[in-house]
């Protein structure tokens, strides 16, 4: 496994003075600089505020058991993309560890960790999951995009004695055959019982993938969680 100094990353800068950090996790088999590019794509520029930093890391490569075994740049590994299979607890720990050093950057240079969101698509919205709801708990918020976390997860076992929680905001497409929509709505029930105020926020005919309502939707968020004045005001 890649040393936290290691991990890879691709920003974009926020326009004015940086008060506020997004750490946005691409899916398995993508980069910082993929989902970054298939952000723009969509929107036609880039997910870009004026006092937020927006950073889009690489998972290291590593052996994902989905794909026998093959190398692939994915934030943990997966017995099975199922549901009911049991998390594979050891490297997501192992992925929490890397990622709180990115955390920790953010507030090294004067981000307080209540002006950090965590989130991503797929594979990245459920390892932002683990790592705030297990880790960083004093984050603003989370957002997962056509992401679940596992029927038994520890991120459940983790909240039984927990309040004061950050923030989900979760979209999923109802079309989507890789990452079921079932799933997806389960995991935001799931959450709400365990104290976690949450929204869901569901695409017609949308399948396993982006799109510019979902994103501008998104962006809306960001800047409820992370206003421009907040600063000024605290």
């Amino acid at each position: 496994m890649a040393a936290p100094s290691a991990l890879s990353r691709c920003v974009v800068a926020p326009a004015g003075k940086h008060t506020a950090s997004v750490i946005f996790l691409h899916g398995s088999g993508d980069s910082g600089q993929g989902i970054k590019s298939w952000i723009k794509e969509i929107l036609k520029q880039d997910l870009a505020f004026k006092h937020v930093k927006v950073i889009f890391p690489t998972a290291p490569a590593r052996p994902y058991t989905p794909m026998r075994g093959a190398l692939s740049n994915v934030w943990f590994d997966r017995h099975k993309i199922s549901f009911e299979s049991p998390e594979h607890l050891e490297s997501v720990d192992a992925m929490c560890h890397i990622l709180s050093s990115l955390i920790n950057e953010e507030v090294n240079i004067g981000i307080k960790k209540s002006r950090i969101l965590l989130g991503g698509f797929s594979m990245g919205g459920a390892m932002a999951m683990h790592l705030a709801y297990r880790h960083h708990k004093e984050i603003a918020g989370v957002f997962a995009l056509s992401s679940f976390l596992n029927k038994s997860s520890a991120v459940y076992q983790e909240l039984e004695t927990e309040s004061n929680l950050p923030e989900l905001f979760q979209c999923h497409g109802s079309a989507d055959e890789l990452v079921l929509h079932s799933w997806g709505e389960e995991t935001n029930k799931m959450l709400q019982t365990h104290g976690v105020i949450s929204s869901f926020h569901s695409f017609p005919n949308l399948y396993h993938e982006l799109c510019k309502p979902e994103l501008e939707k998104l962006r809306s968020w960001i800047l409820k969680k992370l206003p421009e004045d907040a600063e000024e005001t605290n």
